[in-house]
């Protein structure tokens, strides 16, 4: 649920119901429209389904006591027509309304008029946004996706590898200033670098971004020929980056800083790294464990034997019991994923399942062989098989 919704939505108009409606109203009207409005009773109906999703969004903050009062005191104190204004300047408001509510819920809790001034709930949030003088300044820069595919062992140990993006960064030539070369951006006269300025509209004060410098803060009277005025460019970056040993396929890697950078001076922003592994020919993986089937002969699993099996950082031998099952798991301890946790750091296990191999062709030697055998060799443990056929043969 995002909060900037409360201001543009009417819940109680969604279920149909009245803003002094009882929860067992509220219940009851929620499961009369998602009964009727449900897509398994409306198949291929999109006006329906939307409908389905708005009640479930109504419910879900009206059927919750704290969040009931905050929607109806927000709705309330503040209207939905100040946020509107803002959207109607190009969505360039200073204020991020979300930020507004997790200040005042952090501050107080719910939302009350006695709480205004007392450093939570909506004093903080009038100080923020009804003619508040916090100065807005350089933004940061956007963050930043791209995505790398590495192969199945990188992923296991980590590697290190250039990343090229193209994205915006800083100009070269002004610094990321904006400004020409030699000059730098002055204070803005109009807010006199705030980058805000306060609107009488009515009984309240309303902070909305300075038009003459566009919430900056500051004016470039003399602009940067290369970036005209910005403060960045359009360029190709390399990066070294380094991928951690034991990542995931899928797994999303967070760069801090490395992202877009900021106008005018700002905070750069994030890059993250979307990692795709490739399967590997022989190992497949489960946590931290790495696992690899072992095919053996009928004689190795019956009389025993030692096979020499490989792992990600050089070969081991596994001792194979005689009398070994197929599909039994043998352990390798340590020649899994390395791991690092709170506890300290090690590697998981190689688990490697043994399946027995049955040759499609014989010579005649070994043919020979199976026969003289079969004659001596004991007899399978086939006891209840035996014992369930013997009435179903005399149904039949």
């Amino acid at each position: 649920m995002v909060s900037r919704d409360w201001m543009e939505k009417d819940f109680y108009k969604v279920l149909g119901i009245t803003k002094d409606a009882p929860e067992a109203d509220i219940k009851k009207a929620y499961r009369k429209l998602a009964r009727d409005l449900h897509p398994d009773h409306n198949p291929n109906n999109p006006e329906s389904e939307e409908r389905f999703k708005e009640a479930s969004e109504a419910y879900s903050v009206l059927s919750d006591p704290k969040q009931r009062k905050e929607y109806d005191e927000m709705r309330s104190l503040l209207g939905a027509g100040a946020f509107r204004r803002g959207a109607r300047m190009g969505g360039q408001s200073p204020f991020d309304f979300d930020d507004l509510m997790r200040q005042a819920r952090t501050g107080g809790g719910g939302f009350s008029a006695g709480q205004a001034g007392n450093g939570g709930g909506l004093g903080d949030l009038f100080g923020s946004f009804f003619g508040g003088s916090k100065q807005r300044g350089p933004s940061k820069g956007r963050d930043v996706e791209t995505s790398v595919t590495l192969d199945f062992t990188d992923s296991v140990f980590g590697v290190t590898l250039p990343l090229k993006l193209r994205s915006p960064g800083a100009c070269d030539v002004c610094g990321g200033s904006g400004a020409k070369a030699g000059t730098s951006p002055k204070t803005c006269p109009a807010c006199h670098g705030a980058g805000i300025r306060s609107v009488d509209q009515g009984a309240f004060s309303f902070s909305e971004p300075c038009r003459e410098c566009n919430g900056v803060g500051t004016i470039v009277t003399d602009p940067c020929a290369e970036c005209h005025g910005t403060g960045g460019v359009t360029k190709t970056r390399v990066l070294t980056v380094r991928i951690p040993s034991g990542v995931r396929d899928g797994q999303r890697i967070r760069l801090a800083g490395r992202g877009e950078v900021g106008e005018r001076g700002g905070a750069p922003g994030d890059l993250y790294v979307l990692v795709h592994v490739r399967p590997h020919e022989l190992f497949t993986r489960d946590d931290d464990n790495l696992l690899l089937t072992l095919p053996v002969s009928f004689t190795e699993a019956a009389l025993g034997a030692d096979i020499r099996v490989p792992t990600l950082n050089g070969p081991v031998t596994v001792r194979v019991p005689a009398g070994t099952p197929s599909g039994r798991m043998l352990r390798v301890r340590g020649r899994g994923v390395p791991y690092r946790s709170a506890i300290g750091e090690g590697s998981g296990d190689l688990l490697v399942t043994i399946t027995i191999s049955v040759p499609t062709s014989l010579s005649d030697d070994a043919e020979q062989a199976l026969r003289d055998y079969a004659k001596v060799e004991p007899a399978p443990p086939r006891d209840r098989i035996d014992e369930a056929i013997g009435p179903i043969a005399d149904q039949g």
